[in-house]
């Protein structure tokens, strides 16, 4: 029973997979994507810098069009789970670098495996409150890779001007056809290599506490325009 499961498993995977790439790529070429800050994260990363870019899990769909922006292939952590083996194969296609891992599974090693990625590749992204919750409450990983590697962290706003909302724990939100989204990246905040464990809490407090009225910011913009 168990190799019949997995022989399905592999089937479904395969033809999902590549159902799903081409379905989010159709879906994307109908997006209209309104970027604020490229730039200044290019100049960063061209003197040398390097970036771990901060999202939470319920607007992640949308790094489907970073790769493309920023013309680099970002690493990224995505979940040891079954699901997290679709996300991990339709992200690479995109243009990420998949590493595996949570902070339940994994985490030590897929911590020093994303240190290696942030080093080499430069840029990176990180679902702070990702697989599986609370939302937006930002878990140690962030704060703890930032500082292991000397990277800024930039909070990743991303907005919908009109998206579906899903009954999941974070509402996950997909945007519509033919609608915009807002892809703006925010103050860089920099992480000290030595943290006590005050400092770390006070650190992943603020970063937290920026993310929230930075989201909120970007989703009332649409109304004036």
């Amino acid at each position: 029973m168990g190799i019949v499961k997995d022989i399905k498993f592999f089937i479904a995977k395969n033809f999902l997979i590549s159902f799903g790439y081409h379905v989010c790529s159709l879906h994307a070429k109908t997006i209209t994507v309104i970027p604020d800050g490229v730039e200044r994260v290019q100049d960063h990363i061209s003197k040398g810098g390097t970036i771990v870019f901060a999202c939470w899990h319920q607007r992640f769909f949308s790094g489907f069009f970073v790769p493309r922006i920023f013309g680099m292939n970002p690493c990224i952590m995505i979940s040891q789970s079954r699901d997290g083996d679709f996300v991990s194969d339709v992200v690479a296609r995109i243009g990420w670098v998949p590493v595996r891992g949570s902070t339940s599974r994994g985490g030590k090693k897929a911590l020093q495996e994303m240190i290696a990625g942030v080093e080499k590749y430069r840029m990176s992204g990180h679902i702070v409150d990702g697989p599986q919750g609370p939302p937006q409450i930002i878990k140690p990983g962030l704060i703890a890779l930032a500082s292991q590697t000397g990277a800024v962290v930039c909070p990743g706003y991303i907005s919908y001007e009109n998206p579906f909302i899903f009954n999941s724990w974070d509402r996950f939100m997909i945007p519509k056809p033919f609608s915009r989204v807002l892809l703006r990246a925010g103050d860089f905040i920099s992480v000290p290599r030595q943290l006590d464990e005050k400092t770390f809490e006070e650190i992943r407090l603020d970063v937290e506490r920026r993310m929230i009225e930075g989201y909120a910011e970007a989703d009332a913009s649409w109304k004036r325009q």
